[in-house]
């Protein structure tokens, strides 16, 4: 596989909109917002799927003046983000309409990621068994219930919601696939057993546009944008599970707090779980993470500075790492492959800088991983990012490559993963 590993500032990266391969159109709600779709496909291996974004694109030039818009003053020089230097040229936003247009318009586009998805794969909607999207801040409750109705997805397939923020397509993906998850996420612990050899479709669909025009945290509406990324896996066949875990660890300090948009028991006993696991319909279950709201009901998301970011993820997040791959090393061992490596590990990109040091500690620990920088036209784009850099290496992997898949999220939540690519069915 061609490194494509970024040593710094992304250049010569033009609007997602403008790219090759990129399907345009207009979605008729409001004024009209534009959405572009890639589809991509891998017949080798049998895997497919679909990203994009939707809303206007904003360079990082053009994009003070939409902050000092939404923030109703002009911005200082310390309040301007260095983005180039974090990896991000571009990002989307919606425009302001009301929340009735709002979710049509989030659920039209859903369901257009759903569909393109699942083409990909060279399936019908109407032959999907199972589906998993990571999103962080709904529009609605039901919304994977309701995207996947408007695609044409049959009511009896197996729903599931996961809020786990940026890690929550990740972790959808380590439900699919893992059959070893603790017995503590309930219904959601043997999802692997249900899926297993069934059409599913994994991956994030992320509104944060919407969720953050109103926002007063001025680095956060720098940082974010709206995108989406679905992939088709068939477990055990197309993508066959080799090790893997999940981690939680309590951001106490608030580092990075989230305004729960979605149903949870609240809890604030110390000993109470994290994550919520419901099952609001007979084929829809939800896992819900806790997270640290801001204090304002109103705020959405409240970030601290790049330095309370990088002291969030980066130790827990190597640790969490650091316990897969020494499980995948023992496995290859015990299979007559000690010397396999992987072959491309697909991290959330949360920015660049963070990147870039989780790679330095774990190679202080012997753990010499290839992290490409993939994604720069779209921000951070939470869940949808892990879902949309895959989809960018997808065309150079083969039949027998090992890939590790590291989430990991506000919360904090971390859900890390090293799977098999199958051959095409």
């Amino acid at each position: 596989m061609q490194d494509t590993a970024a040593p710094g500032a992304p250049t010569g990266v033009t609007s997602f909109f403008d790219q090759p391969g990129v399907q345009l159109e207009e979605i008729a709600i409001g004024p009209g917002v534009p959405l572009g779709i890639e589809v991509v496909s891998n017949a080798g291996v049998g895997i497919g799927g679909a990203y994009g974004a939707w809303g206007k694109p904003y360079d990082n030039a053009a994009l003070p003046a939409l902050v000092e818009d939404c923030q109703g003053r002009a911005m200082d020089d310390a309040e301007r983000m260095n983005l180039a230097e974090l990896g991000f040229v571009c990002r989307h936003h919606v425009p302001n309409m009301p929340k009735a247009l709002q979710t049509e318009l989030e659920v039209q586009v859903g369901a257009r990621f759903l569909v393109e998805a699942a083409h990909a794969n060279g399936w019908e909607p109407a032959d999907v068994e199972g589906l998993l999207i990571g999103v962080t801040l709904p529009v609605v409750e039901d919304y994977t219930e309701r995207i996947a109705r408007a695609a044409g997805i049959p009511e009896s397939a197996l729903k599931v919601s996961v809020h786990k923020a940026c890690d929550g397509s990740v972790a959808g993906l380590n439900l699919a696939l893992n059959p070893g998850l603790p017995t503590s996420l309930g219904p959601a612990s043997r999802l692997a057993e249900k899926l297993y050899g069934k059409r599913v479709l994994v991956g994030g669909i992320e509104g944060l546009s919407r969720a953050l025009r109103s926002s007063r945290d001025i680095q956060a509406q720098q940082l974010f944008g709206s995108a989406a990324g679905v992939i088709g896996v068939i477990p055990g066949q197309t993508m066959k599970f080799l090790a893997g875990g999940m981690q939680e660890v309590y951001d106490q300090e608030g580092l990075l707090q989230v305004h729960m948009l979605y149903p949870h028991a609240r809890s604030a006993s110390a000993d109470a779980p994290l994550i919520d696991v419901t099952r609001p319909g007979e084929n829809h279950i939800r896992v819900a993470g806790f997270q640290h709201e801001p204090a304002a009901a109103s705020e959405t998301v409240v970030m601290a500075g790049p330095m309370g970011m990088v002291k969030l993820f980066v130790r827990s997040g190597v640790v969490a790492v650091r316990g897969v791959v020494q499980s995948y090393r023992q496995l290859m061992s015990d299979l007559g492959m000690p010397g396999k490596e992987i072959t491309v590990t697909i991290a959330h990109h949360a920015n660049l800088k963070i990147n870039q040091l989780k790679d330095r500690y774990l190679q202080k620990e012997g753990i010499n991983l290839r992290i490409p920088w993939l994604l720069s036209e779209f921000g951070n784009v939470s869940a949808a990012s892990c879902m949309i850099a895959f989809l960018r290496a997808l065309k150079q992997l083969q039949p027998g490559d090992n890939v590790l898949f590291d989430g990991f999220g506000a919360g904090t939540y971390y859900d890390v993963l090293a799977v098999e690519l199958g051959a095409g069915v």
